[in-house]
């Protein structure tokens, strides 16, 4: 069992201790990984917000767009440049957060591994602008390259990452690879071969050895299009070596002791599902995983009423009988009241014994009871009106409430059996479950409140 884990149980999964990884000095990047929408972004963040409170001096690595993250820190925006944010952090810690620039990031390694000149002729080339800007594969390559970038700095001792939403899991720990050896590939190199040849000699050589390859792609690519990727790779040609070597460094870095991956999912099939095929995908690559996060879990206060019961309730207060009748005994409107001092049936709840009562008033103050009252009294015939008018009201919304709590009863257990066949696949992974908030987080307190829930490990209710 890990550092980072609490044993809770032979029926549960070991418990996620956050602030324990937090606290580690040996933790010097945290990964939160995972499928798209289920709630990274705002766990990478409460992360940081926990742990420069907790003294450590972190910086948030983010790749959402969006500007209520940034809001949410104090920050009117978010860019490529680490910026702190303030009011946050306690004994010495720090809280820095940046949001991805993916084409700044490119810009920036063409600058530092490139002459002037060539330099302004790579940023300046249209193939170049639309690689830099959406070539399948970039931003999770850029986002290696920054956290490279950040760890060789060493100006933190913490560094989390939130990764880019992929449509697949491999996507993150693959495109990097993919994006190198592409940039260093066979093609680039067939590209590159004229440019290395030279002048006329370069021409000659192409249009021998080259010339049935080079018309197929002129078709394929276009003659204006092939020429600019021409120019970016004779541009490129001194840096194409490197893209490998640090994709590979950064590879190595990730599985290096000092990495702590979280694989980030909610209560849902799906994300499960992916968030399964990361843990296996992290445990073939030997890299480390510190647990799962369970984002958005929901729970009740009041989970001893079964849906079940709930619904049978409802239905007998909609329907005017009673909730819960001994056995043998019907619950009829026309039913005389319970006598005074009637023993509660075994089992008897709250909510049986609210119905109950509820029914003992309209049997009390209906015609069949024959209540007292001169005939022809408006104002005593007005006031059993008023009564049954009232407990009608009560009886709907009581009913109401009851279905609502079997509709969260059943979201409880349908979770939880999702959640169980994770843990049956992975009964080894530590889990920390993150109670389902009523709102988005907009502020850092309510950040701070999700860091709390990290820490804590279960949903409230729970």
């Amino acid at each position: 069992m890990s550092e980072g884990e609490d044993t809770v149980g032979m029926d549960t999964p070991p418990r996620l201790a956050v602030d324990r990884l937090l606290d580690d000095p040996e933790t010097r990047i945290v990964v939160c990984c995972g499928a798209g929408g289920v709630g990274k972004t705002t766990t990478a963040a409460a992360l940081g917000v926990r742990a420069a409170g907790r003294g450590r001096k972190a910086v948030v690595l983010t790749i959402d767009p969006a500007r209520r993250l940034a809001q949410s820190m104090g920050i009117d925006s978010l860019d490529n440049t680490p910026r702190k944010v303030e009011t946050v952090g306690a004994g010495g810690g720090e809280l820095h957060a940046m949001m991805l620039d993916m084409k700044r990031t490119f810009d920036e390694i063409v600058e530092a591994h490139a002459d002037g000149e060539r330099a302004r002729a790579i940023l300046a080339n249209p193939f170049y602008q639309s690689l830099s800007a959406g070539f399948a594969g970039t931003q999770e390559y850029m986002a290696m390259e920054k956290l490279g970038q950040l760890r060789a700095r060493d100006d933190w001792d913490l560094i989390i990452v939130d990764t880019p939403p992929s449509r697949s899991a491999l996507d993150f720990l693959d495109a990097p690879k993919r994006l190198g050896s592409f940039l260093d590939g066979k093609f680039i190199r067939v590209l590159m071969a004229p440019a290395k040849v030279g002048g006329r000699a370069g021409m000659k050589f192409l249009n021998v050895g080259m010339s049935m390859m080079t018309g197929t792609l002129s078709k394929l690519m276009g003659a204006s299009l092939l020429k600019d990727v021409q120019t970016f790779v004779a541009a490129m040609d001194t840096m194409f070596g490197g893209f490998r070597t640090r994709a590979d460094a950064t590879f190595r870095l990730l599985q290096a002791p000092g990495t702590a991956f979280l694989v980030v999912a909610a209560p849902e099939p799906d994300a499960l599902r992916e968030a399964a095929y990361f843990v296996e995908r992290l445990a073939a690559e030997n890299m480390p995983l510190a647990g799962l996060v369970l984002n958005r879990v929901h729970g009740s206060g009041a989970d001893q009423l079964s849906a079940e019961r709930a619904l049978a309730a409802a239905e007998n207060l909609e329907e005017g009988g009673i909730v819960d009748q001994e056995s043998g005994k019907a619950g009829l409107r026309d039913s005389g009241a319970e006598p005074t001092g009637t023993a509660e049936p075994a089992g008897s709840t709250q909510t049986d014994r609210t119905a109950r009562t509820a029914q003992t008033t309209r049997t009390a103050n209906s015609p069949e009871t024959g209540s007292p009252g001169p005939e022809g009294d408006t104002e005593a015939g007005s006031t059993e009106s008023g009564v049954a008018t009232d407990t009608a009201v009560v009886d709907r919304i009581t009913a109401g409430l009851l279905r609502l709590h079997a509709e969260r009863m059943q979201v409880i257990a349908r979770e939880q059996r999702t959640r169980d066949r994770f843990t049956s696949l992975h009964p080894e992974v530590a889990v920390a479950e993150v109670a389902a908030l009523p709102g988005d987080v907009h502020d850092l307190a309510g950040l701070r409140a999700i860091g709390e829930r990290l820490a804590a490990g279960v949903p409230a209710g729970a």
